[in-house]
């Protein structure tokens, strides 16, 4: 896919989740930055739970919400994307270039043992 669609695409559907977000109420009081940051900790740490618990696919409840691993990665990008369209970034454009850099990074940067 092309950088440029694939921009634009992640922009759009940002865009998207934040309206949907602000549709449901999310935003009806003024949120912080950190708050933020910290709902998408939060969903990170159902990720980390749905994996201790062996949920990595996804499952469906009665009424038809999705659950497991893909699920929370899903509301990971969704609250990601939601701040994005908060905070006016261009946040597909910003993915793309920092993905275009990562390409040209060596092998396991930084030192890093993990």
């Amino acid at each position: 896919m092309d950088d440029v669609i694939a921009a634009d695409i992640m922009n759009r559907f940002a865009e998207e989740c934040h309206r949907n977000a602000n549709n449901k109420g999310w935003w009806d009081k003024p949120r912080s930055t950190i708050e933020c940051l910290a709902l998408i900790h939060s969903e990170v740490s159902e990720a980390v739970e749905d994996i201790r618990n062996g949920d990595t696919t996804i499952k469906y409840a009665e009424d038809g919400k999705p659950n497991g691993l893909p699920s929370e990665l899903a509301d990971i990008v969704i609250r990601v994307f939601d701040l994005a369209g908060e905070l006016r970034v261009n946040i597909g454009d910003v993915i793309v270039e920092k993905h275009t850099y990562n390409k040209t990074r060596k092998i396991r940067h930084g030192g890093k043992l993990a």
